[in-house]
């Protein structure tokens, strides 16, 4: 199903769409959650929210902004973040690392090859050493920026000014596949 028929199919609430959103997508959103959130039952939990919120916020995405994916993803993301940060979850506890994230999928192929069909890992070489620490930092390891800066002391505004470089690169070498 093209994505243009899925984001219809999706806003006029048909069912085949969801089922087919879900079949399509499912796993790999749960691997977003479950790299910010360890036990698996509230990752669970936080995937079922945050596939009930997609649904019901279709008519919030805006194509211009980006992929179905990647807005979906966000979602999951900062649900996810949200749920650490909720008094369930202790705020010490970090994500685990992308590491062992990378050799959990890789028992479960069909999960893997989706993530290395969108080719993140390649985009990723292209970021100078700086940019790469903070996006993995940010977006596989479920940090803000301001823990980022506290933890690792650099200056709020250089984590701020180095995650928009890399996305400028990102996007750059995004536009040229």
């Amino acid at each position: 199903m093209e994505e243009q028929q899925l984001i219809a199919g999706l806003r006029a609430k048909d069912r085949k769409t969801t089922e087919y959103l879900y079949e399509k997508y499912s796993r790999a959103l749960f691997g977003v959650i479950s790299r910010i959130i360890f036990d698996k039952d509230i990752a669970e939990e936080v995937f079922h929210d945050s596939f009930v919120k997609i649904i019901q916020k279709i008519d919030r995405y805006e194509e211009s902004k980006g992929r179905l994916y990647t807005w979906m993803a966000n979602i999951c993301r900062n649900s996810a973040i949200d749920k650490t940060r909720s008094k369930e979850i202790s705020q010490s506890s970090k994500t685990n690392t992308i590491d062992d994230f990378v050799y959990g999928l890789e028992s479960n192929s069909d999960t893997m090859d989706q993530v290395n069909a969108i080719g993140v890992k390649e985009l990723m070489n292209d970021l100078n050493e700086d940019q790469r620490f903070i996006i993995e930092y940010i977006y596989f390891k479920g940090y803000t920026h301001s823990e980022i800066s506290e933890e690792f002391d650099i200056p709020l505004g250089t984590v701020k000014s180095r995650v928009r470089a890399a996305i400028q690169v990102l996007k750059k070498n995004l536009d040229s596949i």
